[in-house]
């Protein structure tokens, strides 16, 4: 497959989970998530994309969420250290956080940023495959995803992050389907 087919299909899945999740965390009184973001990056190395969907219950920090990943450029610093462009298949859930801090630059003049997972945003520890890896995670790293910008202080919406790699934007949305249950 090539980077072009595999990055459509890759969109349509986080479409289709974006579609999912809605009604499901509607039906339920949890959130649902579904994005799309081609271009996360902005520390010294490393560019990658990222896609998924899930849903989440912000009050009882319980939830589940899977997508495609790929690091476009090679990726030196941090937990994906190592994974190289073109290289990544998929991410799922190991857990979700309650919060964390994060920078999308890494530069020490950067102000140290916080996220907290709530009804429109989420923050997960999330397990990162590559090919050949199976069912072996290749990497360990936090990610957050939100509706709103996380990182006011930059330039452009920045509503993506991967640790150790940095911030972007993403198409889709977070959508709280009412109070938690």
């Amino acid at each position: 497959m090539n980077r072009t087919t595999w990055l459509v299909a890759v969109a349509l899945a986080a479409i289709a989970a974006a579609s999912i999740a809605g009604p499901v965390a509607a039906a339920s009184g949890k959130t649902g998530f579904g994005f799309r973001a081609a271009d996360i990056g902005g520390f010294r190395t490393g560019v990658a994309s990222l896609s998924g969907g899930g849903v989440f219950d912000p009050t009882t920090g319980v939830g589940h969420g899977s997508g495609g990943f790929s690091c476009l450029e090679d990726v030196a610093q941090g937990p994906l250290t190592g994974c190289l462009a073109g290289q990544g298949v998929r991410w799922d859930t190991d857990s979700l956080a309650r919060s964390t801090t994060f920078k999308c630059t890494g530069a020490p003049t950067e102000a140290l940023k916080s996220a907290t997972t709530n009804p429109s945003t989420v923050v997960i520890h999330a397990d990162f495959y590559r090919a050949g890896d199976a069912n072996d995670e290749s990497f360990r790293a936090l990610i957050i995803v939100s509706q709103t910008d996380i990182a006011p202080d930059i330039d452009g919406v920045q509503n993506v992050w991967i640790q150790g790699v940095g911030c972007g934007t993403a198409v889709g949305s977070v959508n709280s389907g009412g109070p938690a249950a």
